[in-house]
């Protein structure tokens, strides 16, 4: 198993503080309203009571209505309405002006506190109700009441995350004093074909219709831009739009807020959209945008809110960004904006020092030095520039950034040392330099003032930290990664201090050091944890860690540590527990029999002291999706228990495990990898792994002890790349339908996402765990992991397989390794073998095969392992480069001719006897010793072959048992001796 993490966006908590949301500049009088609102609520309503029409009418509401967490006690029967909870009245008339039924703030998350059933027509009742707000309940089982659209005094109107089914009722239309209009995040099924029902809703100036499906209305930004004159705010994200997008927007000069965002544009942005100089903020993230930036983008003088990430924008950023004197927030990350840095500093630096709150250009092929002129950003508080190829130093002026919370340039290429100016950023809550070329010490004073300092992730980097032993840090972070930097050989003390901890990386840091108790009980949050690759040594009697354990290749010894478990969320995490490459021995019955913890997706345990047998209480162990138990001393059978897991990978190999496979594994149909190779199996290869194991592409059974036939059944496995059975005492002929092998009778490969195994997200980062497999090819053993998917091979090798190579196997024309040796095979090779040109090594050695080397073979241009010795091949050798270049070794013990062996080739292409044109005088002189001899020879001779030839049941018997003696011996030599 390899570990491989990726920053892909960037972190939880970067995300929380610094992600840019578009601002809803233009609510303000929205706000106001609300605030009125409350006021009403709280004080105004103590004077009046409510009218009795519109009390019977909200229990009618309220009996339709399903309210699991009781909300709506209050709502009784002869109270006062005014007073109800979610219900404001006008302060002199009494009548019910707003309903405010949306979920309290910190309960909106569709739980116990969402109101769902159905809504009432009594509603109608409230005929001066103005304000209606049922966002974030749970509706999911109606669609909108059409009647809402004859609520005529709406002006308020939030349906948004309700879960509604069904299609948007176009009557809503009709609302014409609707100023306020949220239909986002619901189940609308149906498609939108057209937008004109918005057309009636003249008066509206907030429209949020996000992530309703409106990719047939090609109408959506006539009738939003030139029917609705007082829109100010304009949201329609994730709504599947389709471009180009038509050159509208002049008509609408008072738009403050637009937000495309998550739609499929496909176009230039137009230019009008540069005209609306009211714009304040801008959302076309992951819209398909194209082209480049125009100048004219420095017309847009009031933009606070700038969010162009996620699209296909190329070239340099236009200097007129300089122009954007009230800019506070950028965001144009994952284009291909290939510039550099320095020019968009100065340019930003024009209008920008005193404003600009947020920059964000990760991934987007930036180019340069980080100049002086960042630390005059005074106001700075965010900044990304992740997964460029900025170069050069971290400049000193970042001290003077008093105000940055988030400073992040991981996966870069800066050089030099980290300026210790780090340790004046008072406000830091989040360092991320990870991935670069820093070298250098890095001393106490770099942290300082860092007490707010709570993500540290500087993994990949040269540099060495190795402070006083006294040192207490001034901060207390819930992230630290360190990988690769010099923190040995003592464990780090200071971390004694880190409270809060959930993930920590210290992995490859040079640290040769028992593991100190105050470590285990250091933090009750723990998360991740790893510090594979040191020297760590001592017992450890349990670990307290949730989600991912990673104390691979150090040097741990004593029983395998107990998980202590936190039941409340065990069923809901995926724990990684990798143990791999240590001394750890004892019995797996204490940890897999008596764990509290069975929600565990990947367990590798591989490469340790293990011993005894793997014991048969799995049944509990339902979401473990990779077992690696390989390099260990294991004995006894396969427990049937297994089959009750999900296993996606079973790796026994190399241990001395017995007996025939449990039928039970049949039920972990979703098996990719299954190597048992190297044990002591036997009995026959099972057919059900070919009937019910359809998803497995790694089929490794090598070095046991299983007899028999290869079952016709494996030829239905689709997905097999690998099929090894080699040294085992299978019998038989080859199988003609391994053609039907269809994974290995294509040239495409699949990719290394086909064996991804196990992927964990945490806060947008990727932690992903691939399946691996030792693969014998081309004479050597290898771990494969991120390239397994690029392998496909058949190795049969060290059987008694009889009978000819199918031509059929011709047909794997994507096969890269194929390896028949040490069999009793007879007849020609196979010419179709000459298709096979992708073939990397191919061993057809120590068989009975007889004929010539097919000419096709010199079409095997990509040969770096070839061998066909000890066979009864005769012939010239096909001419190619790839032929020619091996040893004479590959080609001996046969009869073969031309470059490479030494023996030429007649005209006929037989091998000439280079002896034959000696000295022949010797043979005419004929002697009494050689005529004795002969006679001796034949008197004896027919002495023994007599009785056989005249006597037929000796003779019959006597050849049987002769062959049956030839093949052992020949059996055992091959499989032994070579």
């Amino acid at each position: 198993m390899t570990l491989y993490i990726f920053a892909v966006a960037r972190k939880g908590y970067y995300n929380a503080i610094a992600t840019m949301t578009v601002l809803t500049i233009s609510s303000f009088p929205f706000l106001l309203l609300i605030a009125a609102a409350c006021v009403s609520f709280c004080h105004g309503n103590s004077n009046v009571l409510c009218i009795g029409s519109e009390r019977d009418a909200l229990l009618k509401l309220k009996n339709d209505l399903i309210d699991p967490s009781n909300r709506l006690s209050s709502w009784v029967e002869g109270g006062d309405c005014c007073e109800w909870n979610g219900v404001v009245c006008h302060n002199t008339t009494g009548h019910v002006t707003q309903l405010l039924l949306s979920p309290p703030e910190g309960q909106q998350s569709y739980g116990r506190s969402s109101l769902g059933g159905k809504i009432n027509p009594s509603l109608l009742e409230l005929y001066h109700l103005n304000w209606l707000d049922l966002s974030n309940n749970n509706f999911s089982s109606i669609q909108i009441p059409e009647f809402l659209g004859f609520l005529g005094s709406l002006t308020y109107l939030n349906l948004s995350q309700a879960l509604f089914l069904g299609a948007i009722p176009h009557n809503l239309g009709n609302l014409s004093e609707l100023l306020y209009l949220d239909l986002r995040g619901n189940y609308f099924l149906e498609e939108e074909k057209s937008l004109q029902w918005i057309s009636g809703l003249t008066s509206l100036q907030y429209l949020d219709l996000s992530h309703v499906d409106h990719h047939k209305a090609t109408d959506w930004l006539q009738v939003t831009l030139s029917n609705l004159p007082s829109l100010l705010e304009l949201h329609l994200s994730g709504c599947i739009l389709e471009g180009p997008i038509p050159d509208y927007f002049g008509n609408m000069s008072f738009l403050k807020v637009i937000d495309l965002s998550f739609n499929s544009l496909n176009s230039s942005i137009p230019n009008s959209l540069y005209s609306l100089n009211h714009l304040q903020s801008l959302g076309f993230t992951g819209s398909y945008f194209q082209g480049e930036i125009s100048n004219a983008i420095g017309n847009l003088s009031s933009l606070i809110h700038l969010d162009m990430s996620d699209n296909q924008l190329q070239g340099k950023v236009s200097a007129s960004l300089g122009d954007l004197c009230k800019l506070k927030e950028m965001n144009l990350s994952y284009n291909g904006i290939d510039q550099d840095i320095s020019e968009i500093l100065r340019s930003l630096s024009k209008c920008c020092l005193d404003s600009l709150e947020s920059l964000s250009m990760e991934y987007t092929q930036l180019s340069g030095h980080l100049t002086h002129k960042l630390g005059q950003f005074k106001n700075l508080a965010y900044l990304n520039l992740a997964g460029n190829n900025i170069s050069g130093p971290i400049p000193l002026s970042i001290g003077e950034l008093s105000s940055l919370k988030v400073f992040d340039v991981s996966e870069n290429q800066l050089n030099g040392t980290l300026p210790p100016n780090f340790g004046k950023l008072a406000n830091l809550e989040g360092l991320y330099i990870g991935q670069n070329q820093l070298e250098g010490v890095v001393s106490e004073t770099h942290f300082s003032n860092l007490t707010k300092l709570s993500t540290l992730s500087a993994s990949r980097n040269m540099l060495r930290f190795e402070p006083n032993s006294s040192w207490i840090p001034p901060f207390q972070c819930e992230i630290i990664k360190l990988s690769y930097w010099h923190l040995g050989p003592k464990f780090p003390h200071w971390l004694k201090f880190q409270k809060k901890l959930s993930y920590l990386d210290l992995s490859h840091t040079g640290i040769a050091d028992v593991m100190p108790t105050w470590f285990l009980n250091l933090s009750s949050q723990f998360q991740i944890v790893n510090l594979s690759s040191n020297q760590l040594t001592g017992e450890i009697s349990y670990l307290n860690v949730e989600e991912i354990v990673d104390l691979s290749s150090n040097r741990f010894f004593g029983p395998l540590p107990r998980l202590l478990s936190n039941r409340f969320h065990e069923r809901f995490r995926s724990l990684f527990y990798i143990l791999s490459r240590n001394l750890f021995s004892g019995s797996l019955s204490e940890f897999v029999c008596n764990s509290s913890v069975t929600s565990m997706s990947v367990l590798h345990i591989d490469t340790n002291l293990l011993s005894g047998e793997i014991p048969d209480c799995w049944n509990g162990w339902w979401s473990l999706r990779i077992l690696n138990l390989e390099n260990n001393n294991l004995t006894g059978r396969i427990p049937s228990s297994l089959g009750d897991a999900s296993l996606e990978m079973l790796n026994l190999r190399n241990n001395s495990m017995f007996g025939e496979l449990p039928s039970t594994l049949q039920n972990c149909t979703d098996l990719v990898i299954l190597d048992l190779s190297e044990n002591h199996f036997s009995g026959r290869i099972p057919a059900w792994i070919g009937d019910k194991l359809s998803n497995l592409m790694v089929l490794s059974l090598r070095s046991n002890n299983f007899v028999g036939l290869i079952p016709h059944q494996i030829c239905a496995l689709q997905s097999l790349q690998i099929l090894d059975l080699g040294h085992n005492d299978i019998s038989g002929a080859i199988p003609k339908c391994l053609r039907n092998l269809s994974a290995m009778a294509i040239k495409e490969k699949q990719s290394e996402h086909y064996y991804g195994g196990v992927l964990y997200r945490k806060d947008a980062d990727r932690i992903n765990y691939l399946m691996s497999a030792s693969l014998v090819l081309k004479g050597r053993e290898d771990l494969y992991s991120t390239t397994l998917g690029l392998v496909t091979s058949i190795c049969l090798s060290a059987n008694s397989f009889t009978g000819h190579i199918p031509k059929e196997v011709g047909t794997l024309i994507g096969l890269l390794s194929l390896n028949l040796s040490r069999n009793l095979l007879t007849g020609n090779i196979p010419d179709s073998i000459g298709n096979m040109k992708l073939m990397e090594s191919l061993d057809l050695s120590m068989n009975h095969l007889h004929g010539g080397i097919p000419s096709s073979f010199s079409n095997l241009n990509f040969l770096n392992h070839f061998n066909v010795s000890y066979n009864n091949l005769t012939g010239q050798i096909p001419t190619a480069t790839q032929l020619q270049s091996f040893e004479n070794s590959s080609f001996m013990g046969n009869h073969l001719c031309g470059p490479p062996v030494s023996k030429s080739c007649s005209t006929k292409g037989v091998p000439t006897d280079a002896t034959k044109n000696g000295d022949n005088s010797g043979r005419s002189k004929v002697n009494g010793f050689y005529v004795s001899m002969v006679v001796g020879f034949v008197m004896g001779f027919w002495g023994v072959v007599a009785p056989l030839f005249f006597i037929r049941s000796w003779r019959h018997a006597y050849y049987g048992k002769l062959e049956h003696i030839g093949n052992k011996v020949y059996v055992f030599w091959a499989t032994k001796c070579i």
